[in-house]
C-alpha cells in the first residue's frame, strides 16, 4: 500500500516515513555485529590521507606530512572500520589518534572528520554520554595544545592561537551533536514505529485466527450435532422403518454440504485475504432455516418477535449466537422444545432471549467451554452481553444483548 501510494505520488514515500532501507541493518542485532563497512571507511580514509596532503600545502608553518602523521591518519581512518562493534572504543580511539596528530604540529585537516563519524555513529548506537565525552576530551586538548602547550611542541616558534579560533570549534563540536541526536531521535522513532506495526501485524492475525476459530466452531458444533442426532435416527429405523431412515440420511447430507459449504467460504478467506466473500455471510434472516435445521435434529423452536435491521457484523453475531445456544439445547438439554424472543423495542439494542426447559443431561447443561466463550467474545466486540444460566423453573436460558448500530456508527452519529 505504502509503495503503490509513492508511485501514485500520494504522499511521501516509506522510506521517508518509516527509514531508509539501511537503518535496519542497526536494528538488528545479529547482522549489526557482522557488517563490516568496509566502502565508507575505505572512502573516508581515502579522503582524509588526500585531504591532509593537499591542506599541508597551505599550511608552511606547521609541521610536514611524515610517515608518523600518514600512520596516524590511517590508524584514524582505519579504526571507523570497528564502528559498528565497538562504537565507544573506536569514538576515543579517533580523538587519541586527532590529539597525536594535533599535538605533532600536523596541519589542521580532515582527520577530524574520523571523529565527527565515530562520535556520530556513537550517538546513534545510544551511547550518547561516551561521544560527548570524546568530543569534549578533544577540545579541551585543543585549548590545551593552542594557548599553553605550544611552547614545548611543535613547530618551534608557533603561537598561541587565537580564542576567536575556540568560538568555531566549539560551534563545529556543536553541530556534531546536534546532527548526531536528531538522527538518533529519528532513529529511535522509525525503531518504535517499526516494533508497533509488527505488534499491531501480530495482534491483526491473532484476531483473524480467532475469529476462524470461533466460526469454524459454530458451524461444525451445529452441524454435527444435527448429523449425530439424525444418525442416531436412522441407524435405529433403518429395519422397522426404512422411510424414516431414508429421511433421516437425507437431512444428513444437506446438513453435510451446507457445512461444508460454510466451512469452505471461512477457509476462503485464508488463501484469498480481502477477497469478497462468494456467498452472504448468516444473518437473522436465515432464522427459519435455522428453526427448521433444529426440527430436523427432534427440536420445536418458537420463534417471538421480527428481526429488526441489523448492521453485518451484528447481524452474524446474533445469528450465530441463536445457532450455538440451540445446539447447547441439541446436545446438553433433555427438553426437545425451545423458545426464541427477539425485542428491539427501544430502538438502541436487540434482546435475544433463547429458553429451554430442561433438564439438563451433564453437568455443562447449556454449555460449557468454546461455545459460551465464543458467543461472549461475539458480544463483546460489538459492545454488548451476554448472560447465560439455569432458570429456577429448571430450564437453561441465554439472554444477549447487542447494539443495535456498530460502534463505528455509534461514534460516527456522535
Amino acid at each position: 500500500m505504502d509503495e503503490q501510494q509513492a508511485r501514485r505520488g500520494g504522499g511521501p514515500p516509506m522510506w521517508w516515513r518509516h527509514g531508509p532501507p539501511w537503518w535496519n541493518r542497526w536494528e538488528d542485532g545479529e547482522e549489526r555485529v557482522q557488517w563490516w563497512p568496509w566502502r565508507s571507511t575505505l572512502l573516508i580514509t581515502v579522503f582524509v590521507m588526500a585531504g591532509s596532503t593537499y591542506a599541508a600545502r597551505g599550511q608552511q608553518d606547521r609541521e610536514g606530512l611524515d610517515p608518523l602523521a600518514r600512520v596516524l591518519l590511517l590508524v584514524a581512518g582505519g579504526l571507523l572500520l570497528w564502528r559498528k562493534r565497538h562504537p565507544v572504543a573506536v569514538a576515543f580511539g579517533t580523538t587519541v589518534a586527532a590529539i597525536v596528530y594535533l599535538g605533532a604540529g600536523y596541519p589542521y585537516g580532515p582527520v577530524f572528520l574520523t571523529v565527527a563519524v565515530a562520535c556520530f555513529n556513537a550517538i546513534v548506537m545510544g551511547h550518547r554520554k561516551a561521544a560527548w565525552t570524546a568530543v569534549g576530551v578533544l577540545w579541551i586538548a585543543h585549548v590545551l595544545v593552542a594557548h599553553w602547550l605550544y611552547e614545548w611542541l611543535p613547530p618551534s616558534g608557533d603561537p598561541a592561537a587565537p580564542w576567536g579560533q575556540e568560538a568555531v570549534i566549539a560551534a563545529w563540536v556543536a553541530a556534531i551533536v546536534a546532527v548526531s541526536e536528531l538522527a538518533r531521535t529519528r532513529r529511535e522513532q522509525w525503531v518504535k514505529e517499526r516494533a508497533e506495526r509488527a505488534q499491531a501485524a501480530r495482534r491483526r492475525a491473532d484476531e483473524e485466527r480467532l475469529r476462524i476459530a470461533r466460526e469454524l466452531h459454530d458451524v461444525l458444533a451445529h452441524s454435527i450435532s444435527v448429523i449425530n442426532v439424525q444418525a442416531g435416527v436412522g441407524l435405529a429405523l433403518l429395519d422397522t422403518d426404512p422411510e424414516q431412515a431414508r429421511t433421516a440420511l437425507t437431512t444428513i447430507k444437506a446438513q453435510s454440504k451446507e457445512a461444508l459449504g460454510e466451512v469452505r467460504q471461512v477457509l476462503d478467506t485464508l488463501r484469498t485475504p480481502g477477497d469478497a466473500p462468494r456467498a452472504p455471510a448468516p444473518g437473522l434472516d436465515r432464522l427459519p432455516e435455522l428453526v427448521q435445521q433444529a426440527a430436523s435434529a427432534g427440536l420445536t423452536v418458537e420463534v417471538e418477535g421480527e428481526p429488526p435491521r441489523l448492521a453485518p457484523g451484528t447481524d452474524l453475531a446474533a445469528f450465530r449466537i441463536v445457532q450455538e445456544a440451540l445446539t447447547n439445547v441439541v446436545r446438553h438439554s433433555g427438553s426437545r422444545h425451545a423458545r426464541v424472543h427477539l425485542d428491539h423495542g427501544d430502538g438502541r439494542t436487540l434482546r435475544l432471549r433463547i429458553d429451554d426447559d430442561g433438564p439438563a443431561t451433564g453437568a455443562d447443561a447449556g454449555g460449557s467451554g468454546n461455545g459460551l466463550a465464543g458467543m461472549r467474545e461475539r458480544a463483546a466486540a460489538l459492545g454488548g452481553t451476554i448472560e447465560a444460566g439455569a432458570r429456577d423453573d429448571g430450564g437453561f436460558r441465554v439472554l444477549a444483548v447487542l447494539p443495535l448500530k456498530a460502534p463505528a456508527e455509534t461514534k460516527e452519529d456522535r
